[in-house]
Order: structure tokens, then sequence, then C-alpha cells
């Protein structure tokens, strides 16, 4: 999610896939959902399930397992609006299957369960602990503060990153906290599908407030985050506000860089000017390479192979002699 993982990668590492990252999100989502639901609505349940999902997928995804936070990442500059797309049917594709485990646990269970009647699923008014309006306020200021809370959190400038998944596992704890006895929510349209086509009308009826109000909020969340501290790096092109240029270039950094941009082999690149820029081989996967200078994945056939630096030449007295050494560097003599 972050740069809590680590600061550096393995220039040897192998991004993961499109569909590597998919898989993770689709399969996090069904396990947040196992968990929770299963745990009985339990906010502690939700907390504790979201903390270990971070850890062990958040290097292979970035570990949302909510479209709202990719929602919120796209909105804040460090996600494609393509990929957020794909992230949350991802995300509501695994919450379903998470509710289906939930399902048939509870129709074993002994427990007297008719098929239709609600299943965790959230509600406002009859359905729920409180009316409609503040059932739709309620949603948006939580959602808001969940996502600004993970943006900020995430943010690689901050020198807590490390313990990223734990902040927001706690984070989410207290989202449960305040929704869950409200709304039976929690502020995540891909838990909220989960159930809701196992629970009635009523539920699916209701459905739409828990889907897209919190999406609202994420997306005011993406908007506040880089007005109000700033942005952590250069937008990926395809977010924000800018739609176009979107693309589905290789993970950058796993937990570290989904949210934050940093590069798998990033670090086998020096800079311009340092011992063995010049002879440093591109870095390619999956038809894209990684650009260094500007900072981003690029399609292969767009970037020229890397060539040897020219020898840099001493003018004015005194003459330069090529040193020899395989970084380029020249050697100056002071005139005899």
């Amino acid at each position: 999610m972050s740069d809590a993982a680590a600061a550096t990668t393995d220039p040897t590492s192998t991004p993961p896939t499109q569909v590597q990252r998919l898989a993770a999100e689709g399969l996090g989502a069904a396990v947040l959902v196992f968990l929770g639901l299963g745990g009985g609505l339990n906010a502690l349940a939700f907390g504790v399930a979201l903390f270990a999902l971070l850890i062990a997928f958040g290097r292979i995804s970035g570990g949302h397992f909510n479209p709202a936070v990719s929602v919120g990442a796209a909105m804040a500059g460090r996600l494609s609006w393509k990929d957020a797309g794909l992230y949350s049917a991802a995300q509501v594709a695994g919450g379903i299957a998470g509710g289906i485990g939930v399902l048939l646990v509870a129709l074993s269970s002994g427990g007297g369960y008719d098929f239709g009647e609600p299943l965790g699923a959230p509600g406002f008014g009859d359905q729920g602990q409180i009316d409609l309006g503040g059932a739709l306020v309620l949603e948006l200021v939580v959602a808001t503060i969940f996502v600004l809370l993970v943006l900020a959190i995430t943010d690689k400038r901050s020198d807590n990153t490390v313990l990223a998944p734990l902040a927001i596992g706690l984070a989410f704890a207290g989202v449960g906290y305040v929704l869950l006895g409200a709304t039976g929510s929690v502020a995540n349209p891909a838990v909220a599908l989960s159930t809701v086509f196992f629970s009635g009308g009523d539920a699916i009826l209701q459905a739409w407030l828990f889907v897209l109000v919190p999406l609202v909020g994420a997306a005011a969340a993406g908007l506040l985050h880089p007005a109000i501290f700033g942005r952590d790096a250069d937008p990926v092109p395809g977010s924000g506000l800018n739609l176009s240029s979107g693309s589905s270039a290789p993970a950058q950094g796993g937990y570290a860089g989904q949210w934050n941009q940093q590069a798998y082999g990033q670090q086998g690149y020096a800079q311009p000017g340092q011992q063995g820029y010049a002879q440093e081989q591109p870095i390619i996967q999956d038809g894209w390479q990684w650009d260094p200078q500007a900072q981003q994945w690029i399609p292969a056939q767009q970037q020229a192979p890397v060539q040897p630096a020219a020898p840099q030449q001493q003018t004015g007295q005194g003459w330069a002699q090529q040193s020899g050494e395989t970084d380029g560097r020249t050697q100056v003599r002071p005139p005899e």
C-alpha cells in the first residue's frame, strides 16, 4: 500500500503480473468477508483480518481489498482509473465468493437460518438502527475519514510507514466500531455486496447507499489529501482528474510501490553521471520497461536502448586523457 514495507526493492525481483495483482485483491476481499462476517460482524475481526491481509498480499497488489480505497488512490494520483476499475471488479467478485462461504456455513450450522433472511447485509430504516439521512451522512463521513487516513498513513514521506499495516488495520476496526452497530456496514462496497443477494429484497433495494456513498467519500479523500498535504510523487498517468493515458503497468514495488511508485529494479540504476549508469541494462517485464529518468513504466518499444555515455572532455588550459575506466570519466593533467 505504501513504502510501509521497505524503502528499497530487490532489482532481481520479478514484478507481479496483472493477473496476480487481481487475484490478490479478489482473494483478499474473500478472506476479509469470510473472517469479518463469520466473526459475527465484529469490528476487531475485520481489523485483524485486514492487518493480516496487508502483510500477506500487500507486496503483490498494494493491499486495497476495498473499492473505496482503490477509488481514493486513483483520485489521489497513485493508481490509474483503469486499474482502479479492475481492482474493484476483482474485489466485488472476491467479496461475493466470501459471502457464499458465509452462507454455506450458516446453512450447515443448524441454527435455523433460511435462505433469504438477512445475512450480515447492511441496512437503514427498518433494516438498520438509523434512518436514511443518518445512514447517508454517517457513511459519507466515515468513508472519507478512513480513506484519508489510509492515504496519509501510506505517504512515502512518513517516518513510520513500517507500521502502516497495523495502523490501517486499527483504523478499519475503528470504522467497524462506528458503523456496524448503526448500519451493519464497514465503508467497503465489496463487503456490502458480499451477502446482499442472499438477504432478501429489502437488502438489495438498500444496497445502493452502501456502494455509492463510500465511493463518493473516497473520491473526496483522494482530492483532499494532495490538496492539503501535497503529493509524495508525480501522478500516475490516467489517474486523478486526468482520465486519459491510463495504463496497466507492472506493479511498482509491491506493497510499497502500489501507493508510492517505488519501482521494481529502480535500485539497479545509478543516476546520470554516476559510475555504472551507462552499463546498466534496461529492466523489461511483460512488454513494459522502467524509465529511471521519468521514474515510471513505459511501453518497451518507446524506449531506445541505453547508450554508453560520451567521455567528458576538459577544455581550456591543460589536456584531457581517457582514463580507461568503464564509467566514461576523464582524467585531467595540469600543464607542464
